[in-house]
């Protein structure tokens, strides 16, 4: 999540916040997106824990984009996301034809709490919050012009991609686990470790299901274009040190994911090394690594 959110950091001086954009941003070249950017990522940085979540009154435009992305990805979700997942669809039951508010998502999913973000989010403060069950979202929707694809994660991907997984028993479980282990570690470099396990898992990740192969990773499962492609992309054995010292680029779909043979796989690999992980262990994991 960091990173997706460093890819257009947010800035306040003097009363004026401005979220920066990048050159190759699709809406870096439309000032009224950049001003509705700005103003949302303001109503975020107002907010105060115990408040509730700042209203925002979508455009029609902003609304067309939600209900365009729910219509397209529903009945890929259907074909290819684990079965946890398509169940959630139904038991969250979010609206399709409006984007809910924070809140109402809150109430829906009903295990975690969605607070504002405005942007970049602290890995510490990111992670460790879901050890309470809490989950920082950004509340802007992505260009209307590329409605089906975001360089960095949209209220789409914070709801529609993690907002169903957190209401299911196995990956709900895990972005607990996930923020309790960020709370036992004390280097940043080892946070950041856990940080890449979590996005080829918990992101991109992909498992084995009913002899198919199928994602349980929200990057996978709130992208119209990439959840088509993940199955001819390069898939390799879970592996943790791998998973851990990988580098990966936001911008572009990823090329190897991580492929469990099963869900039992994924809570004994994933959720034990969430369970267990120390500064210590995760060290010594870099450096068997190396080694190799």
């Amino acid at each position: 999540m960091e990173e997706g959110q460093l890819y257009s950091p947010v800035t306040s001086k003097d009363g004026h916040v401005e979220v920066h954009l990048a050159d190759d941003h699709p809406g870096a070249n439309d000032p009224a997106y950049r001003a509705r950017r700005n103003e949302i990522a303001a109503a975020a940085l107002a907010w105060r824990p115990g408040d509730p979540a700042p209203p925002i009154e979508y455009t029609e435009e902003e609304q067309e984009v939600w209900r365009t992305v729910c219509r397209e990805l529903r009945p890929k979700h259907e074909r290819l996301a684990v079965r946890e997942y398509v169940d959630a669809l139904d038991a969250v039951a979010l609206p399709t034809d409006r984007i809910p508010s924070l809140d109402e998502v809150s109430d829906r999913v009903g295990a975690f709490r969605y607070v504002p973000a405005a942007g970049l989010v602290p890995l510490d403060e990111f992670y460790g919050s879901l050890a309470d069950r809490r989950f920082h979202s950004t509340q802007y929707v992505r260009h209307p012009a590329f409605p089906l694809y975001t360089p960095e994660p949209d209220i789409i991907h914070e709801v529609i991609g993690h907002g169903h997984l957190l209401a299911t028993p196995t990956y709900g479980e895990l972005h607990r686990l996930a923020g309790v282990a960020a709370r036992r570690l004390r280097d940043e470099e080892n946070l950041r470790f856990l940080s890449r396990v979590f996005w080829f898992t918990l992101e991109f990740g992909v498992v084995e299901e009913d002899g198919e192969v199928r994602a349980y990773g929200a990057g996978l499962l709130s992208s119209y274009g990439e959840i088509d492609e993940f199955r001819g992309m390069e898939h390799r054995p879970l592996d943790l040190a791998e998973m851990g010292t990988a580098d990966y680029d936001i911008t572009r779909y990823q090329p190897v994911l991580y492929r469990a043979t099963s869900e039992d796989e994924i809570r004994a690999v994933v959720g034990g090394f969430f369970a267990a992980c120390t500064d210590e262990s995760i060290e010594e994991m870099r450096r068997e690594h190396i080694a190799a």
